[in-house]
């Protein structure tokens, strides 16, 4: 390594992290700091084990916290509670109403003390309103604290996926959504059996096994909020001491390399108006609406699944716990074989209409074959499918968005709409359709069509949109200045 090369490197750092938030041309290019590229993979093989692992680590939690309703509805929750006519329902959904409108402000908030902070706090309080699940003594009881785990957690996905979206380019987000989602489908895929384990602990303290599985797993959480606060890391242009993984010349090489690739490494001054400005371009809510559509089919097997195995399938309380989890494995499968596709030949588009086409393939399998074990085969598909369209859909707004509060406005309101699907997920199964609950499959299969037709549309739009940007006739996505990165194409 050229020892011009470390001095400009070194000498240079403090003077290119000012220079990130204004002249884009004053930052070091990341080539000029003489790193092999051996060096470059072991500097991002770093950042993804203490970024992309912690955080799917938080989330496997968070999604299990979200949705272990179904597992501890079958296992007496119901009875206990009195969950009758639509109170289950009523307890599902009503976690989404605060969940979504606390995201927009919890992006600003992770952006102002940094996600380190933020994310391990407020994992830490979810935890604590876990355990209080296992003690409730009515249904009431536990819908309010369904709405303070909606007003905790709003603040963890969109935070991690604007946090993900910062540290890699374009073309590298994909295969570590699609790893950092995986975990939480692999939380998904256990959860059952670890339910089931849980429910056997009924008796235990006078405790019925339904409460086990929110103490136990409440438990865990805290645990994993508190490991978060060292493991967690900032934004890559934070100053705090979260960089000690890495080395200031590392550092600046990452954020220069992102740089490069979008100019918006560092945010802008932060106003109400350059935030809620990105509300003005319509394509924010066309990604927005791809992930309604994807959510409401995974919220929907996340909260009914095993219920749909007992009643619909005729498996048994155990078996539908445990069988559930084959299909969350292969679903694994598929993201992570998509996600590093997408990576590779830059695909977007392409990859969510394949994943949406398993869903459409699957759902009338699932729903009207007359053979249970075919029935089974269809979960497996529109459960690869539906939930691979997860990390693929927020690839595919990282890649079409430039400028750090465009950004953050775009992962709120993306994961927002992502709750109003957890609500509409919540109701498409009705009590009343059981079992063969086929206003909710044709819900689903709605939404999945939704989906193709509107990357279709955006397909076409960003052609266009290059093709007048090939020819010089126009720019494509200003920041929240006006700044425009000129090599900067929209991936379709």
């Amino acid at each position: 390594m050229a020892s011009s090369q470390e001095k400009v490197g070194f000498e240079n750092v403090e003077a290119a992290d000012s220079d990130h938030a204004g002249s884009k041309g004053a930052a070091i290019p990341a080539e000029d700091f003489g790193f092999t590229p051996e060096e470059q993979k072991k500097i991002m093989r770093r950042v993804d084990r203490r970024l992309v692992l912690t955080v799917g680590a938080m989330y496997c939690i968070s999604l299990m916290d979200r949705t272990n309703l179904g597992a501890a509805n079958i296992a007496g929750m119901g009875k206990d509670l009195l969950l009758i006519g639509d109170r289950y329902s009523i307890i599902s959904l009503i976690f989404f109403v605060p969940y979504i409108i606390f995201q927009p402000p919890s992006t600003i908030i992770v952006r102002k003390i940094g996600p380190r902070i933020h994310l391990a706090i407020i994992t830490l309080f979810w935890g604590a309103c876990m355990i209080g699940m296992g003690f409730v003594k009515n249904w009431e009881q536990m819908a309010g604290l369904r709405v303070l785990l909606g007003v905790l957690e709003a603040g963890f996905f969109p935070s991690c996926v604007y946090l993900l979206s910062t540290w890699y380019t374009r073309y590298e987000v994909g295969k570590r959504n699609s790893v950092f989602y995986l975990v939480g489908c692999v939380a998904s895929a256990f959860a059952g059996i670890l339910a089931y384990g849980l429910m056997q602990m009924a008796g235990l303290a006078g405790l019925n096994g339904w409460r086990w599985i929110f103490i136990i797993e409440g438990i865990m959480t805290m645990l994993l909020g508190i490991a978060g606060y060292w493991l967690l890391v900032d934004f890559p242009d934070a100053k705090r001491e979260s960089w000690s993984f890495l080395g200031a010349r590392e550092k600046e090489w990452v954020c220069s390399r992102v740089d490069a690739d979008r100019g918006d490494v560092k945010p802008q001054p932060f106003s109400v108006a350059k935030y809620l400005r990105a509300g003005l371009d319509i394509k924010v809510w066309a990604y927005a609406m791809i992930f309604f559509n994807t959510t409401t089919v995974t919220y929907a097997l996340a909260y009914f699944l095993p219920i749909i195995l007992t009643q619909n399938m005729g498996f048994s309380v155990g078996a539908s716990q445990c069988l559930v989890a084959p299909p969350y494995a292969f679903a694994g499968i598929i993201m992570y074989a998509t996600g590093w596709a997408g990576d590779k030949y830059r695909l977007r588009g392409p990859i969510i209409v394949f994943n949406a086409l398993m869903c459409i393939i699957g759902l009338p399998i699932m729903g009207f074959h007359s053979s249970p074990a075919v029935r089974y085969f269809g979960v497996f598909l529109v459960t690869a499918g539906a939930n691979a369209n997860v990390p693929a859909a927020m690839s595919y707004q990282a890649n079409n968005i430039r400028g750090q509060w465009k950004r953050a406005f775009c992962s709120a309101t993306f994961v927002s709409f992502g709750g109003i699907g957890g609500i509409a997920g919540s109701l498409v199964f009705r009590s009343q359709d059981a079992p063969a609950y086929k206003p909710g499959l044709y819900a689903c299969i709605a939404t999945t069509l939704l989906t193709m037709i509107i990357v279709g549309v955006m397909t076409l739009y960003f052609r266009r949109l290059n093709g007048q940007a090939d020819r010089g006739e126009r720019e494509l996505e200003c920041d929240a200045d006006d700044n425009y990165e000129p090599g900067f194409r929209y991936t379709y």
